[in-house]
């Protein structure tokens, strides 16, 4: 789906946007002329959309990252008792948060689009609604690339990278290891936040870890991979 020009493309500022226009909306429904029962339905949305990409997801982060650990300590962990194989569990839903059907942020963008062209959205309820886009200079994909380092930190590697100015126009940043294993180079994470922890538990005889990393708009990769770094890493 195209993202309307105002609506951020960081997870984070997602986020954001959506509170702050389920915020500001009540207040603009006489001058916009909505029902209770319009605004009260798009507020449900607005809501319902940042728990999941909040809460929910986050939680699920959570989650993926202890079942790495759980994998790791099945294969090759020590102890006596049993492993426990832990469920996934959602967060409570704070109040006022109810499910809503697939494709809300496709009907906050209808509905965006249609008080646009009712004629009653002045530039300053717009502003303060955070529909209005801005003009910036998107990156050149034929030269950009992340600039990546790596470094050891409490047992774990940890690669920073940074979104070099053009967050408003990258999704997320791929990575990819070579743990110097013979196999190559092979998928790690796809990162919407910098920098990234590698939780991989560090070989008993040092080996060279090598990582990599190519940014992505929404579901593709975009620009030129990084130059690979490498780091000598041992339990």
């Amino acid at each position: 789906m195209k993202h309307q020009n105002f609506y951020p493309r960081r997870i984070g500022d997602r986020i954001a946007w959506l509170l702050n226009f389920a915020d500001k909306l009540p207040a603009k429904s006489v001058l916009l002329g909505l029902t209770a029962a319009q605004v009260a339905a798009i507020v449900a949305e607005c809501l319902w959309l940042a728990y999941v990409l909040q809460h929910w997801a986050d939680s699920v982060t959570t989650f993926a990252s202890g079942c790495s650990k759980t994998t790791t300590a099945a294969q090759t962990g020590i102890g006596s008792d049993p492993l426990v194989l832990h469920t996934h569990v959602a967060p409570a839903m704070p109040t006022g948060v109810v499910p809503q059907p697939p494709g809300s942020l496709t009907r906050i963008f209808a509905f965006i689009q249609q008080i646009k062209m009712s004629g009653k959205c002045d530039e300053p309820t717009a502003t303060e609604l955070g529909v209005v886009g801005t003009v910036m200079v998107a990156p050149d994909l034929t030269l950009l690339l992340p600039l990546i380092h790596v470094l050891l930190l409490s047992g774990q590697v940890v690669i920073k990278w940074s979104w070099q100015g053009f967050a408003a126009y990258l999704t997320s940043c791929e990575i990819w290891v070579d743990r110097g294993d013979g196999k190559g180079f092979g998928f790690l994470t796809i990162d919407t936040t910098p920098n990234y922890t590698d939780t991989q538990t560090l070989p008993a005889v040092a080996a060279k870890w090598t990582y990599k990393a190519i940014y992505r708009i929404d579901e593709a990769q975009a620009g030129l991979w990084s130059a690979p770094v490498s780091l000598t890493v041992c339990g």
